[in-house]
């Protein structure tokens, strides 16, 4: 089992999984996660570590692609993705085809890290995605 899969089923059993500004990792609510889901998360804890360090650096864009991916894959909850892409159904086909353009550059697994099947022009479509997640969370904020 690859380490993203392993990652998605602990997030999936409510326990949540995250790197520390120490660089250490983090499991909150660990007696939620299945035995066999942990015991395969000690065979691959290393790559499950160099994947959370890979996001240091990583720029807004690209952590809120990844925060909206993990939620249009029903791995996370993320109540105020979850809001935007239900109000901005239109926003929700724009995920849509991003995703079906990481897939046009090879990307055919969601537990394959998709940021090696990027390209320029998934990139402007991630910054596209990202400024309307943006502009909604503002109207959104300014009318509370």
């Amino acid at each position: 089992m690859n380490y993203l899969e392993i990652l998605s089923k602990i997030w999936k059993s409510g326990a949540e999984m995250k790197l520390l500004n120490t660089g250490e990792i983090e499991l909150l609510h660990a007696d939620r996660v299945p035995a066999e889901t942990m015991s395969a998360a000690e065979l691959v804890f290393d790559d499950i570590e160099k994947w959370f360090k890979s996001w240091n650096g990583a720029t807004a864009i690209e952590k809120t692609m990844r925060n909206i991916l993990l939620q249009y894959c029903g791995w996370t909850r993320n109540t105020k993705i979850l809001k935007w892409l239900n109000a901005e159904e239109s926003k929700t086909f724009l995920v849509h085809d991003w995703t079906v353009l990481l897939g046009k550059n090879g990307w055919t697994n969601i537990y394959d890290d998709y940021r090696q099947y990027e390209n320029g022009e998934s990139h402007k479509l991630a910054k596209e995605i990202y400024d309307n997640a943006c502009e909604y969370m503002k109207r959104v904020t300014e009318n509370e």
